[in-house]
């Protein structure tokens, strides 16, 4: 059973892609007292009750993460929490870096203030590749809130509340993916868009974040960043599974865009060890109890994990099959 069965639990963003994927396994396989939907836009609330047949367990909640106060009414009675809430498009932040800063700084802030003031018991907040070594707004923003939740744990310690971080990549079949893309232009016959034709990125479908971050609550002591060890792929034989034979031409990287993903870097390595199933990069000072996980393997100094040097890999066949098995 897991340790959020029969809880209560709040999800901000809970209207996004990764937010509707954890409603339908929590509903489905947690058995949840209640989940709090927490979003600011009113029509997709309606659009997330149409979808579970107004599930009495779910209460819809709207408010802003910029809100600490409407973050600490709705966090009343709540056993954990699950920040997804952010702005998160890249070229976006280069033009309205205050927002970024409000939402996804602040705002992460405001999380950690009201679930230490509501005595919420665990936190996990997601992050993005996109934090390890930043080259964007985006990016760095959302380093700062992976920093701000690991230490939300000295203001904790005397609490109940814990904090850990989740980091993954690129998400195949949330909003924005560029399976959707491909398929359409491919449909309408035109020349598919690559960035640049070396690229590499990870691979994670939402169903697969989903349990990663549900397991990532029944290990968490707090103050851990977790990384799920998971292939990676190559544009190319994205393209190639998605349509095969479509031409394809080269438009650039875009501004802040890397070529290849990076989620641990070699900086953090020291701290580093490593399972089966992920990564946990410990943090850097603890004064709340925190203990070595056991089980672990060190990683050797330097280490970096990136979507070019990674062990793992997904063939063509391998993705045309996971594609299949998605709408």
């Amino acid at each position: 059973m897991s340790v959020l069965s029969g809880s209560s639990i709040l999800v901000t963003g809970a209207t996004g892609s990764f937010g509707r994927a954890f409603l339908r396994y929590a509903l489905a396989e947690l058995d949840p007292q209640r989940i709090v939907v927490f979003s600011r836009d009113e029509l997709k609330q309606y659009e997330v009750r149409q979808q579970f047949g107004n599930d009495p367990r779910l209460r819809f909640f709207l408010g802003d993460i910029r809100d600490r106060n409407r973050l600490i009414r709705a966090m009343h009675g709540i056993d954990h929490v699950v920040h997804a809430a952010a702005l998160k498009q890249v070229d976006t932040a280069e033009y309205n870096p205050s927002e970024f800063v409000n939402t996804n700084i602040e705002g992460s802030q405001n999380v950690i203030d009201a679930a230490i003031e509501s005595g919420v018991q665990k936190v996990v907040a997601l992050s993005t590749d996109k934090a390890s070594s930043p080259i964007n707004l985006y990016g760095a923003t959302k380093l700062v809130a992976d920093k701000l939740f690991i230490a939300g744990n000295h203001y904790a310690a005397h609490h109940p509340t814990r904090f850990a971080v989740v980091r993954y990549g690129n998400v195949m079949g949330s909003r924005g993916s560029v399976v959707p893309l491909f398929r359409q232009l491919n449909a309408a016959g035109e020349s598919l868009p690559i960035t640049d034709k070396r690229m590499t990125r990870f691979w994670i479908t939402l169903d697969q974040a989903v349990r990663f971050v549900v397991e990532s609550f029944e290990r968490m002591q707090g103050g851990e960043l977790y990384v799920p060890r998971i292939p990676s792929m190559r544009i190319l034989d994205l393209v190639e599974a998605v349509a095969p034979d479509a031409a394809t031409h080269e438009i650039g990287m875009r501004p802040g865009e890397k070529l290849h993903e990076e989620m641990i870097s070699a900086d953090d390595s020291r701290r580093t060890l490593r399972y089966p199933d992920r990564y946990v990069v410990q943090p850097v000072v603890a004064s709340w109890g925190y203990e070595t996980p056991s089980g672990g393997e060190q990683v050797l100094d330097g280490f970096t994990y990136r979507s070019d040097t990674n062990d793992l890999w997904l063939s063509v066949e391998e993705m045309r099959a996971i594609l299949a098995a998605k709408p």
